[in-house]
């Protein structure tokens, strides 16, 4: 199954707009296994575990497990996801940008090492940069667009004044990702839930792309103002722009002791039935 199909079936299947990062810091690891870092795969299978039913994905991050030689155990985890989860897509969190071979080299850690579904990448070395992720036919993209940090205002909100209609960078980017970078529909968007108004001019931009938007919970952002600014459906709800809002540090350390996959879940679930409330009138068609 493609990674859209498999989003979309995801989101009708347990009624969610949810995504779980998977942002392990040993430092906040719960009780007993708190700066060990050989438990950062026992750790986020718990969660998976404990939230699987409740998302549309999991977006592991892969700096948490680089930085500690633990990329053995994103693998185990990526592994124990398709086992626990097995119709919910992998978003690989790994910003990668790079060109040519180097970049042929990063889409063969991302979707035959890892087995992702879809990963993230910076845009801005260009589509040859782009490119070598889209020859895996199915696989998912998602352009850094109009991020989650203040600081990205430095460079994306810059206006490019070589271009018809001088464009804000991010909205050249989205119109690149609707149009003529997209091919058989493999692109999506980084949006953060931080700017619901740029959601909203990437969206009208971008009508049909996925828009995954990091940045609810510990950054802040709105998670229904993000929904109702990014999702698009037709008049019997069938999701025409599908979104993916996802929350990592809100979930992951809900509680700090041995109840913490528990209190995962009870936080997954108000989220959940939070981001629901923003397209309640046309909520996905249950699929049983």
């Amino acid at each position: 199954m493609i990674f859209l199909d498999m989003l979309l079936h995801a989101q009708a299947r347990h009624q969610t707009y949810l995504c779980v990062g998977l942002d392990p810091d040993p430092a906040r690891l719960p009780g007993r296994w708190r700066g060990r870092v050989e438990h950062l795969f026992d750790f986020c299978a718990a969660i998976v575990d404990a939230t699987a039913d409740l998302v549309c994905a999991f977006k592991p991050q892969i700096a948490y497990f680089a930085a500690h030689g633990a990329e053995g155990q994103l693998e185990r985890l990526l592994a124990h996801i398709r086992v626990a989860a097995p119709e919910v897509p992998i978003i690989l969190d790994a910003k990668r940008g790079d060109i040519g071979s180097t970049a042929e080299q990063y889409a063969k850690e991302a979707f035959e090492r890892y087995g992702a579904d879809a990963v993230t990448l910076s845009p801005f070395m260009g589509f040859d940069s782009v490119e070598p992720y889209l020859r895996y036919p199915g696989k998912g993209v998602f352009l850094l667009c109009r991020t989650s940090n203040p600081g990205g205002d430095d460079l994306q909100a810059q206006r490019l004044a070589d271009v018809p209609g001088q464009p804000r960078l991010f909205e050249h980017i989205a119109a690149l990702a609707q149009g003529p970078w997209n091919r058989h529909g493999q692109v999506g968007l980084v949006v953060g839930a931080t700017y619901p108004q740029e959601i909203e001019r990437v969206r009208a931009i971008a009508p049909t792309v996925p828009l995954l938007m990091p940045g609810v919970g510990a950054q802040g952002g709105d998670a229904v103002a993000a929904v109702r600014a990014g999702w698009r459906g037709d008049a019997t709800g069938r999701t025409t722009g599908p979104v993916i809002v996802n929350a990592s540090r809100a979930i992951l350390y809900a509680a700090g002791g041995a109840d913490y996959a528990d209190a995962a879940r009870t936080q997954a679930e108000r989220l959940r039935a939070l981001l629901a409330t923003a397209t309640q009138r046309h909520a996905p068609q249950r699929v049983n």
